[in-house]
């Protein structure tokens, strides 16, 4: 049988639900058993949650998704069964390689070691591992039951084999895998992230536009398209066609780009004029913060039900 086997945590955690939503049986492991055993409840809790609501993924109930999931404190016991190994430690690279050290003494030749890891290179994490030709970084995206991209980025010498079953497993549970041909600082989701971040904080930090009107353009304007096309097909449409659009607006995109300023510090001034209005509109306390984010949780999973729903439309 399939067995995944992932660590317990938050990322742990929202793993073995899509696994289990894709209806796989999942080991979870971790050191200490009262970590394993409020995992559980805490993943019981949000299955019932959102069983009632109607956004349940997957075509089991959440007692047979549950039934899939068990939990296990002995690294050999885990892995044994085992087709593909989650990590899902904290990002902490000492950590993780001295994780993939103990998997790399156990595991068998089949298995695909996988980390979930947002900012380590597949070179610092693997290189020198017996194994090396089975692992690779599958990124999620924060929370994974919501938002279905996985980058899926290779170690040089990560065998291609195992590329392609890490993104035909991804989307047999439902993910959007991507695949990097190659390793690059931040990936690509977080170059995109950051480059939007780094303009934001220039704007703001020039006086252009308060912090609350630069979210709206975003929330309002960009991202009303960015929810369903990404940047290249806006521009494929916006004209009549790419080299249209670049025959149309290549003086001005270079002539803009060319006033961006140079890499903010993100600290001092600036920081404290965005956190004073982020703190107005979300005050920086625990029960606001974790209002604020299920309320997003329930906005992402309203947007993917309609997604899936434009989908098949």
């Amino acid at each position: 049988a399939d067995i995944y086997f992932l660590f317990s945590g938050l990322i742990g955690r929202s793993w073995a639900m899509v696994f289990a939503a894709g209806g796989f049986k999942v080991k979870l492991y971790d050191i200490a058993q009262q970590q394993l055993t409020s995992a559980l409840e805490n993943i019981r809790k949000q299955m019932k949650e959102l069983e009632e609501s109607g956004f349940l993924k997957g075509t089991l109930s959440a007692e047979q998704q549950l039934a899939l999931i068990s939990i296990c404190t002995d690294l050999k016991a885990a892995v044994e069964g085992a087709t593909f190994i989650q990590e899902c430690t904290p990002e902490n690279l000492e950590l993780k390689k001295k994780i993939f050290g103990q998997l790399d003494l156990i595991v068998g030749d089949n298995v695909i070691l996988s980390s979930s890891t947002s900012c380590l290179l597949p070179s610092k994490l693997f290189t020198g591992l017996k194994h090396v030709k089975q692992c690779i970084v599958s990124h999620p995206v924060n929370p994974p039951y919501f938002v279905p991209l996985v980058e899926i980025v290779p170690h040089p010498e990560t065998d291609p084999s195992t590329t392609e079953r890490t993104h035909a497993l991804m989307k047999k549970i439902g993910q959007s895998p991507v695949k990097l041909n190659r390793e690059i600082e931040g990936f690509v989701l977080n170059r995109l992230q950051y480059a939007v971040i780094s303009e934001a904080w220039r704007l703001v930090g020039e006086g252009v536009i308060s912090p609350t009107d630069l979210d709206l353009v975003m929330s309002d304007g960009l991202g009303m398209r960015y929810a369903f096309i990404g940047p290249l097909e806006t521009m494929h449409l916006n004209a009549e066609g790419i080299s249209n659009y670049c025959e149309r607006y290549r003086e001005g995109m270079r002539l803009v780009l060319n006033t961006f300023g140079p890499v903010p510090e993100f600290s001092g001034e600036i920081e404290q004029k965005i956190n004073q209005a982020m703190s107005e509109k979300i005050p920086v306390v625990p029960k606001v913060l974790d209002a604020r984010r299920k309320w997003r949780d329930e906005c992402l999973t309203g947007l993917a039900k309609l997604k899936k729903q434009m989908k098949s439309d």
